[in-house]
């Protein structure tokens, strides 16, 4: 009897895993990778809220699988072959080596690029309007961004000869030539500092001081971002007038900023995510430039330092934080 009671349990529990496993009926739920190098949901949450507007509801008709570097970038590779072990639908990404981790993971999976630095002159993809492989997204020209922002820095303070520009190693060497020849055109010595990790931060500022900077243009990178609030610190006790890649800077205390609005870039990546999980070719996705780029001025930061910015700039500035 006793094993007869087992035999029909043992039964019972396979046809009910047989049935589980066929489960008629139930639609597979897509599943969206997002290797972040920020940290936390800084990527995430704006792509979510661009997915829901598009009508897709979590956990019903999407579902997403997160990997976050939180600025530690070495991470990615490890976090992208995660990701493709899970064999995720699309793989969400934004900056170089967000973008670098998941190719070198991965040639079959689409890869959607939330935003990078010219993504065709770092061999991301073959060129904007046909990108070809399984990358596609936004890119934008931070040659063009970084020139902008040394000629805005130099535009609110005419004094200033001698501007230390604080980037990341791992960026694209394009925006350093292009602030280089900015900084020949408009009279001002630079001071290329770069970063490998985050606890360079303290002796990059001793080296501006060292070298006597004036003024302070930093590029993007994802570590960058990642320490936001102790580089505006370091700033304001340098005392130094900076302009930032984004208003996220300007907001924590920075006074000016110049650039795409990330957020927007992250809500954007939706779309693709949308048109490739409906059967579109990340390959045959033309790659998008934003159109728009916000001038953000603290003038708070600004009365702080003693310093005047030219209504000229005021007048056109998108976002003005008033003391």
């Amino acid at each position: 009897m006793r094993f007869e009671t087992v035999g029909r349990a043992v039964g019972v529990v396979a046809v009910w895993l047989l049935l589980g496993s066929v489960a008629p009926g139930a639609p597979r739920v897509p599943r969206v990778g997002v290797l972040s190098p920020l940290p936390g949901g800084a990527l995430l949450d704006p792509l979510r809220q661009g997915l829901m507007e598009l009508g897709y509801v979590e956990g019903r008709t999407l579902a997403f699988e997160l990997r976050s570097a939180d600025g530690r970038t070495d991470r990615l590779p490890q976090l992208a072959a995660e990701l493709v072990r899970l064999k995720v639908d699309v793989i969400v990404t934004a900056s170089p080596p967000g973008v670098r981790a998941a190719k070198q993971a991965t040639t079959t999976i689409p890869i959607v690029i939330a935003g990078v630095d010219d993504a065709v002159e770092q061999g991301f993809v073959a060129s904007l309007a046909r990108p070809g492989g399984n990358i596609t997204g936004t890119s934008w020209f931070n040659t063009e961004l970084s020139a902008k922002r040394l000629q805005l820095l130099k535009e609110a303070f005419p004094a200033v000869s001698r501007v230390a520009v604080l980037r990341e190693a791992v960026g694209g060497a394009s925006s350093v030539r292009a602030t280089m020849a900015a900084a020949r055109s408009l009279g001002v010595q630079l001071q290329v500092l770069e970063l490998r990790d985050p606890g360079e931060l303290e002796s990059a500022f001793s080296a501006m001081a060292k070298d006597r900077a004036e003024a302070l243009s930093v590029l993007q990178g994802p570590m960058i971002d990642s320490h936001q609030q102790r580089i505006v610190q370091l700033v304001t006790r340098a005392r130094l007038p900076a302009i930032f890649p984004d208003d996220v800077f300007v907001d924590a205390g920075g006074l000016m900023s110049y650039g795409p609005s990330l957020p927007d870039m992250y809500r954007r990546a939706a779309v693709y995510v949308d048109r490739i999980l409906k059967g579109a070719r990340a390959g045959d996705l033309p790659v998008e430039q934003p159109t728009r780029f916000r001038l953000a001025i603290n003038l708070r930061s600004a009365r702080a330092l003693g310093l005047t910015v030219p209504q000229s700039l005021l007048i056109r500035a998108d976002h003005v934080i008033t003391p």
